[in-house]
C-alpha cells in the first residue's frame, strides 16, 4: 500500500524517524495527484514545484512535513479561492486564513485547494469552473458537498488530510459519502477568519471550519493544530484543549436512534447505527435508545437561516450576473424562492426562537450528552439526483440530508466515522454529536467506534 494511504499520524512517525523525507513524502502525493486527479477532479489549484519548495524547507512543529489540502473557500495565500463560482474566477488571496496559518506554523505542507459547489450551497460538488468531483468509490456518484473535493482527495490518498467547512453538513456528508472521518467543531473553536463567504450573522453559529482525514486520530491531530481563540474573532470563546480518556467518556450516556421518525433511512444505514451502538456497548459505554423531541424545530430554523438568509446574502453578489450561475446554485436559489419571503418580523422571530430551541435541545441532552445517529438517509448518490426512494417513500433532496442540519443550529460538535457498506459497496458513516464545547468527548467516542470499523481504501486508490 502507498505510504500516502497511511494515517497522517503514521506518516508523521515515518518523517520523525527519518524513514522518509518530507520531499519524498510530498513526491509520493504529487504522483498520486497527477495520476488520479484528472479522474476525480478533487484539487482545483495545485503546483507541484510549490509543494516541493515547501517540503524542502520544513521546520519544526507537530505537523512538520505532512502534506495537506484545503477547501477552495478557505483562504490559502497564493492559491485560488474561487468558491466554485465564475463570479469569483481567478481570485487569489494575499494572506492565509487563520486556520491555514496555524497549519503552516505547525509545519504542514499545503499541496493546494480543493473543489466545492458554487458558493457552497449544495450537497454535490459541481460547478462551471471545474465540473463534478467524482467519488473514488464509484465515479458515477458524488463525493458530496460542499467539501466534496476535500473528501475525495483524502479518501484516495491525494492528501493526508485537510480543512473543509460545514454550515449544514458540509464536512460530514462528504466524509460519509467517501468513507473518511471528519469533525464539525463547536462554532468558533476553530477561527473562521479567512473563510469565504464570511461566517457572519446566522452563519457565525451555523458554520465552522473543520478537519477531515482518514482516521479519527488524524482528525484530532488537525483539530489540536488549528483550534483556539483568535483575539479578533468576535464569536470566539476562550476554551482550551483538553484530553478526555475512554474511561472518562464512559461516564457520559449515549443516546442513539436510527431515524427521526419523519424521514426514513436505508436498511444498511440502520444496520450501521446499530452496529456502532453495539460496539460501544461491548466496550463498556452507557448506550440507550433516545431521540430528542426538538429536532424538527431545529431543522425548520436551520432551513430559514441557511436557505432563505443564505439566498439573501448572495442577492447583491449575483444581481445582473444570473446567466453565469451554475445549475447547482440555481437549484439552491429555486428552493429559496419557493418559500414565503422573510420579513423583518419573521426573521426576528426565527432568531429569537432559535435560542429557545437550542436551549430545549441542551436540556434534553443533559441526560444524554452524546447522540449516535445516521449522517444521511442514503449513501453517495449519482450525479444530478435530487430525490430518492427510501423504504418505499419518495424523499426529496434537503430532507435526505437533515440528519446533519440539527447540529449546525445547535452549534455543537459532530463527528463522522465510516462503519458500514451499502449493498452495492458504498461507504456508510455514523454521526456522533455532542453539546457545545464537548468536542474532545465526541472525538474520544468516535475513536472508540472506529476501533471496530474505520477507513478502507476505495477502489480507485
Amino acid at each position: 500500500m502507498s505510504v500516502a494511504l497511511l494515517p497522517a499520524v503514521e506518516q508523521l512517525v515515518l518523517l520523525r524517524q527519518k524513514k522518509i523525507s518530507p520531499l519524498e513524502l510530498v513526491n509520493e502525493h504529487i504522483a498520486r495527484i497527477e495520476r488520479l486527479n484528472p479522474t476525480l477532479k478533487a484539487l482545483v489549484d495545485f503546483d507541484a514545484e510549490r509543494a516541493r519548495e515547501q517540503a524542502s524547507h520544513v521546520g519544526s512543529g507537530q505537523l512538520a512535513g505532512l502534506p495537506l489540502t484545503v477547501k477552495a473557500s478557505i483562504a490559502v495565500k497564493g492559491y485560488k479561492c474561487e468558491i466554485g463560482s465564475l463570479l469569483q474566477r481567478g481570485d487569489i488571496p494575499n494572506q492565509d486564513a487563520e486556520a491555514v496559518a496555524r497549519l503552516r506554523r505547525a509545519g504542514a505542507v499545503i499541496l493546494g485547494t480543493t473543489n466545492c459547489p458554487e458558493f457552497l450551497m449544495a450537497y454535490e460538488t459541481d460547478n462551471l469552473l471545474y465540473g463534478k468531483t467524482n467519488n473514488p468509490w464509484d465515479l458515477t456518484r458524488t463525493a458530496g458537498g460542499s467539501s466534496g473535493g476535500e473528501a475525495a482527495a483524502i479518501a484516495a490518498g491525494l492528501s493526508a488530510g485537510g480543512l473543509g467547512s460545514d454550515s449544514g453538513g458540509s464536512v460530514r456528508e462528504p466524509a460519509h459519502f467517501s468513507g473518511i472521518c471528519a469533525l464539525k467543531p463547536t462554532s468558533a473553536r476553530v477561527p473562521s477568519l479567512g473563510h469565504l463567504p464570511p461566517c457572519v450573522g446566522p452563519f457565525s453559529f451555523l458554520g465552522a471550519i473543520g478537519p477531515m482525514a482518514r482516521t479519527i486520530a488524524d482528525v484530532k491531530l488537525l483539530f489540536q493544530a488549528v483550534s483556539g481563540q483568535s483575539s479578533i474573532d468576535p464569536a470566539g470563546a476562550p476554551v482550551g484543549l483538553r484530553e478526555i480518556s475512554p474511561a472518562e467518556a464512559k461516564q457520559a450516556r449515549i443516546g442513539w436512534f436510527e431515524d427521526d421518525g419523519l424521514v426514513p433511512v436505508t436498511p444498511e444505514t440502520r444496520r450501521a447505527v446499530r452496529d456502532a451502538a453495539a460496539a460501544l456497548e461491548r466496550q463498556g459505554f452507557k448506550v440507550a435508545h433516545f431521540r430528542p423531541s426538538a429536532l424538527e424545530a431545529a431543522r425548520r430554523l436551520w432551513h430559514i437561516f441557511f436557505v432563505q438568509c443564505g439566498a439573501m446574502f448572495y442577492a447583491s453578489t449575483i444581481a445582473g450576473r444570473e446567466s453565469e450561475l451554475s445549475p447547482t446554485f440555481q437549484g439552491f436559489l429555486d428552493i429559496a424562492a419557493a418559500e414565503s419571503p422573510l420579513t423583518a418580523e419573521s426573521l426576528l422571530k426565527a432568531w429569537a426562537e432559535s435560542d429557545l430551541v437550542r436551549s430545549q435541545l441542551l436540556e434534553e441532552m443533559q441526560e444524554f450528552p452524546l447522540l449516535l445517529l445516521p449522517v444521511c438517509s442514503i449513501p453517495a448518490f449519482r450525479h444530478g439526483e435530487r430525490s430518492w426512494l427510501v423504504e418505499n417513500r419518495e424523499v426529496p433532496y434537503l430532507d435526505t440530508m437533515r440528519y446533519t442540519q440539527w447540529f449546525n443550529l445547535l452549534g455543537g460538535p459532530a463527528a463522522v466515522v465510516p462503519v458500514g457498506r451499502s449493498d452495492n459497496g458504498l461507504p456508510i458513516g455514523v454521526q456522533i454529536a455532542g453539546r457545545p464545547f464537548h468536542d474532545e468527548l465526541v472525538l474520544t467516542v468516535a475513536a472508540a467506534i472506529e476501533s471496530g470499523f474505520g477507513y478502507q481504501p476505495p477502489p480507485l486508490s
